[in-house]
């Protein structure tokens, strides 16, 4: 059930009656936007691997977590009977906070990113507020706000560029939510701190930007935790999925002004974030601060990624440029992305999807020096 305050500020955003009971239905007893929450999922047969295949079609890390974090979090297991022993979600809290230079009341953690993603759609834009991306970038914020039958603007990337913010702005310059994944999703471009700067300084007053940074640990590109730190208006997500190793342990955070997150959180309360798997709090706690290894995965995760752009580039294929993320764009140029998917899953390497704005652009993540070896192996075969 929705109560009045979330109701009334539903109607005063433009939702229909039938518009407000599909959200009560969605959200009624904490049901943690399941509907979308699991997006990589609900969008691809990608998250699935493939047994026996070289799995580098979800943006996984081709390893676990640091052997350190996963000894943390295997020390909470036979807690397992305690929601949170030894307040290990505070610990978190004031780690992320130490280790970012954000205020501990601005941090609040997640079981993965994919609901406060959904949530601040579902929270900042409405039938007169709409939203407006980037495209390509990563749907599950187009999904959410179909769902809603909320404007969606869509601003084409050029290849290897980040997201152009003042076309952005132009496309829906009363939007309620204007969403940046950087590194973007799939194309692995950054979007300079600088756009985002200049377009939080020319958006409306009341819309937010929400700046997604669940790769930027495999780049070396400024955060914009800073701007989370001290303004009202933005909302910068993590997780620790990618880099850390835990896309299957569900952890993520957001970083933003507590007003935001209240208001993040007036249709189900704090259901969400309160009640965490503790093992994933503890793994992820002990990773954060473990910098010598993150910039260790970083740098091999790079050195994979130029030689395989160097071996696709000898044979003739077109990769976009400007990557900085665990996942580079390859043009098949006249063949279809989906065919040379389904051939290469045929050669047991499993690729990602493509996205409508380029057909014949397959996203490929970075995976471990012999899986990227075994997929050049396989373009061969599949393009011989």
């Amino acid at each position: 059930m929705l109560d009045k305050d979330a109701r009334n500020d539903l109607m005063e955003r433009g939702y229909s009656r039938r518009q407000l009971g599909r959200i009560a239905a969605l959200v009624g007893g904490g049901a943690a936007l399941a509907p979308f929450a699991p997006s990589a999922f609900a969008q691809s047969q990608a998250a699935r691997g493939v047994k026996g295949a070289v799995q580098i079609g979800a943006n996984e890390c081709w390893t676990g977590p640091f052997p350190a974090a996963v000894a943390a979090g295997a020390s909470i297991l036979a807690q397992g009977n305690r929601y949170d022993p030894d307040d290990l979600r505070g610990k978190l809290i004031k780690t992320v906070a130490t280790v970012e230079h954000v205020p501990e009341e601005r941090v609040m953690p997640w079981p993965g990113s994919g609901d406060p993603l959904v949530r601040s759609v579902i929270t900042f834009c409405s039938p007169s507020k709409g939203l407006v991306t980037a495209d390509p970038t990563f749907e599950s914020a187009w999904r959410a706000a179909a769902w809603l039958e909320a404007p969606l603007a869509k601003v084409p990337m050029a290849p290897g560029a980040g997201a152009d913010v003042r076309k952005m702005l132009a496309a829906n310059p009363n939007a309620g939510l204007y969403y940046i994944c950087t590194p973007n999703n799939p194309t692995g471009t950054v979007t300079p701190l600088a756009d985002i700067e200049w377009l939080l300084a020319n958006k409306p007053a009341d819309s937010v930007v929400l700046v997604d940074e669940a790769y930027l640990h495999f780049s070396e590109a400024p955060s914009a935790a800073p701007l989370a730190a001290t303004r009202s208006d933005v909302i910068v997500m993590r997780t620790f999925s990618k880099l850390f190793g835990m896309a299957g342990v569900r952890l993520g955070l957001t970083f933003a002004h507590p007003d935001l997150h209240k208001r993040m959180m007036r249709y189900d309360g704090f259901q969400v974030t309160g009640t965490l798997p503790m093992p994933a709090v503890a793994c992820g706690t002990a990773a954060y601060t473990m910098a010598d290894a993150i910039r260790a995965r970083r740098a091999e995760m790079i050195a994979v990624r130029e030689a395989t752009i160097a071996q696709l580039t000898r044979r003739g294929l077109q990769v976009h440029q400007n990557s900085q993320a665990n996942m580079i764009m390859l043009d098949w140029k006249t063949r279809p992305a989906v065919e040379v998917q389904k051939a290469l899953l045929a050669q047991n390497v499993q690729i990602g999807r493509n996205w409508p704005i380029w057909p014949t652009v397959s996203r490929v993540t970075i995976g471990s020096a012999d899986d990227m070896m075994k997929f050049s192996a396989a373009v061969d075969k599949v393009l011989a």
